[in-house]
């Protein structure tokens, strides 16, 4: 009886060591994001015309004539067709890999593929064809590392000549990370290095980074803003590159002047000389997401606070930009979780995220009432049209018709 006293002894010690060891082991393991990459020249032969697909990521918003154009984030660009808000139809899909950003003019549309400015011409919907690629034109393209991932181990990856299209994830030993390939997330999230007549333009949303202003194409990056000459629509010309601000997120023209909106604040650039903009000023804000609008002499930028955005608190900012030298803010108003938002007549609209799409009435350019408040949406980028207010926000994209100081349902159109 003792002997088997004794044995059971052992093997309840036996399993519970175990059981630690195997713990122990789980608590030593992170995860660590590989890149996945292809060649350059082999990167360059990824673009193709196809049948509508589901999105995986619904990315920003543009529109265009009877069209509405929705970027698949890093992958390509979904083609809706409009003619009737009441029931979009989605009828091709550019599959454009690297692709955040678009800008159209005159059926030009000039698109970003990581290092690349790719030219289609869409004057012809069912007929898109690629007709220019300037290469390796962006020094930086972003592509965020996963959330999940500590560390990434991007060894085998050639910065001349590969290009990054995704992440794989794997568990490693801590140690083995600590010692080796442990980064600063802040710099791989931000960044991956590499190597007139009348004319029709379209709308990009708040979160654009491409604009386009009379023969000039816009474009900005995590720090540096790029001017391409579109005088020939089918062949751009990239005229400068220069350091524009830190941590750029957004691009926003009004009368003349560039609006840059950054993690850090809001940088303000007039284009008396198209190709050569000088910066007038900045304001600077807490750190955090900030996309920028702006109407006659006051600009409206959302800031939000958590994550990888900063650790202060949400808001909406309205700045008197009336001295475009010396912008100052006029008022603050608390907001939960804000991304994109837009301004038609005395209505601005804001999307909340998880909160919603918030209107507010102006009654002055200072002077917000909330007067309602679309909570059953999660909101991300808005796009106020000439006849109805397009909405994107988990994969959805939402439009709705004007009324006064308020406005109706139209449509939902699910992209997955």
């Amino acid at each position: 009886m003792k002997t088997k006293n004794i044995f059971l002894t052992l093997l309840v010690v036996v399993f519970l060591f175990s059981c630690n060891k195997k713990d122990d082991e789980n608590l030593d393991l992170v995860t660590v994001a590989t890149p996945e990459f292809v060649s350059k020249s082999e990167f360059r032969k990824m673009v193709d015309i196809v049948a509508p697909q589901p999105i995986k990521q619904a990315g920003k918003i543009y529109a265009y004539g009877d069209y509405i154009f929705v970027n698949d984030v890093y992958k390509g660009v979904h083609i809706l067709d409009n003619t009737d808000p009441k029931q979009p139809k989605a009828i091709k899909y550019i599959v454009i890999p690297g692709n955040e950003d678009i800008s159209i003019k005159n059926d030009y549309l000039y698109a970003d593929s990581a290092t690349d400015l790719v030219v289609f011409n869409i004057s012809d919907i069912n007929n898109i064809m690629e007709v220019a690629r300037l290469q390796d034109v962006f020094q930086v393209y972003n592509f965020r590392i996963p959330e999940e991932a500590v560390a990434t181990d991007y060894e085998d990856f050639n910065w001349g000549t590969d290009i990054l299209i995704g992440w794989k994830l794997e568990q490693r030993p801590r140690e083995e990370v600590e010692q080796n390939i442990w980064i600063d997330r802040a710099v791989f999230d931000t960044a991956v290095m590499a190597a007139s007549a009348e004319s029709s333009v379209g709308t990009g949303g708040s979160l654009a980074r491409f604009q386009i202003v009379d023969n000039y194409l816009y474009t900005v990056e995590s720090h540096e803003m790029t001017i391409f000459n579109i005088s020939n629509l089918s062949e751009p010309n990239k005229t400068s590159t220069f350091y524009a601000g830190n941590n750029i997120e957004t691009l926003f023209q009004a009368e003349g002047y560039l609006y840059v909106g950054s993690t850090d604040g809001m940088y303000i650039y007039d284009l008396v000389d198209a190709e050569n903009p000088t910066k007038l000023s900045e304001f600077i804000h807490w750190t955090g997401c900030d996309p920028v609008v702006v109407d006659g002499d006051y600009a409206y930028l959302t800031i939000r606070g958590g994550n990888n955005c900063g650790e202060q608190e949400s808001v909406l900012e309205v700045i008197d930009v009336s001295d475009k030298t010396d912008p100052t803010l006029a008022e603050r108003y608390a907001l939960d979780n804000p991304y994109g938002l837009g301004v038609k007549g005395n209505m601005l609209f804001v999307c909340d995220g998880t909160s919603g799409l918030k209107l507010f009435n102006r009654n002055t350019p200072v002077d917000l009432n909330l007067v309602r408040t679309i909570a059953d949406v999660q909101a991300t980028d808005v796009i106020p049209l000439e006849n109805s207010l397009i909405m994107i926000g988990d994969n959805t994209l939402y439009q709705y018709k004007y009324m006064e100081d308020n406005i109706s349902f139209l449509s939902s159109f699910s992209l997955n």
